[in-house]
């Protein structure tokens, strides 16, 4: 079965940079659509970053600029590199997958990616 296992999280302070790793298995990790979603304590989950199988991407407005969704097929992993971190961006990070390409206006909408990781904890002080 498909199983997405994040890493990369920790504390920084406000400025730093982090880079999470999303590794995946028990599919073809290559074909899916692949995103990274964050959730604050008392607030709903919220895409962050998305990523197609041919490597197109689309970013929330509130990161542009300062994180990168990449993926490395041959590895399987997905990876989100953070810049410029501050305060907001405190949440816990998941890893979602898509065995199917999702259309542009639902690609932040958690209810169209079936698998989901079991987050990492990215939390930054001021």
């Amino acid at each position: 079965q498909v199983q997405l296992v994040e890493s990369g999280g920790g504390s920084v302070q406000a400025g730093g940079s982090l880079r999470l790793s999303c590794a995946a298995s028990g599919y073809t990790y290559s074909s899916y659509y692949m995103g990274w979603f964050r959730q604050a304590p008392g607030k709903e989950r919220e895409g962050v970053a998305v990523i197609d199988s041919d490597g197109s991407t689309s970013y929330a407005d509130s990161v542009k600029g300062r994180f990168t969704i990449s993926r490395d097929n041959a590895k399987n992993t997905l990876y989100l590199q953070m810049n410029s971190l501050n305060a907001e961006d405190t949440a816990m990070y998941y890893c979602a997958a898509s065995k199917y390409r999702i259309s542009w206006w639902a690609r932040f909408q958690k209810a169209f990616y079936a698998y989901w990781g079991q987050g990492t904890q990215v939390t930054v002080s001021s």
